[in-house]
């Protein structure tokens, strides 16, 4: 099995994600929000018309991030703007935005991060919700 990577099981994954990260809590992504970080909601529709979803953030479905973010791609989304951008990307417990923010990395964005706990941990701090569009 030539040029096969050893594999990795999820948890360890996610360990090397994190391990790269600067993870803030809600508090701290809501302060960031203000001073122009770009909060990105990647959780999936279901959860978002179930639960609601922050003012701020804007959506991206998890399987467009990267085209989303890139600046070099046709697809990105120029709310985005450039790499030196601090950009916080959130799903529901902050699984899945672990491993999105550290592919951001990846992608040039030093700055990329994700919300500890997730959507639930900003809707367990009392933090503005809104009904899903």
């Amino acid at each position: 099995m030539r040029g096969m990577a050893a594999r990795k099981t999820i948890d360890e994954l996610l360990v090397e994600a994190r391990a790269s990260l600067e993870r803030v809590g809600p508090q701290e992504a809501r302060q960031a929000v203000r001073d122009g970080a770009l909060l990105i909601d990647i959780r999936a529709e279901h959860q978002r018309a179930a639960d609601g979803v922050v003012p701020e953030a804007i959506w991206f479905e998890r399987n467009v991030l990267e085209w989303r973010c890139d600046p070099s791609s046709d697809a990105r989304d120029e709310r985005v703007g450039g790499l030196d951008r601090h950009v916080i990307v959130m799903c529901d417990e902050s699984y899945t935005s672990s491993l999105a923010a550290a592919a951001l990395q990846q992608l040039g964005f030093a700055r990329a991060t994700d919300l500890d706990g997730g959507f639930q941990a900003w809707r367990a701090a009392g933090l503005p919700i809104d009904s899903a569009p």
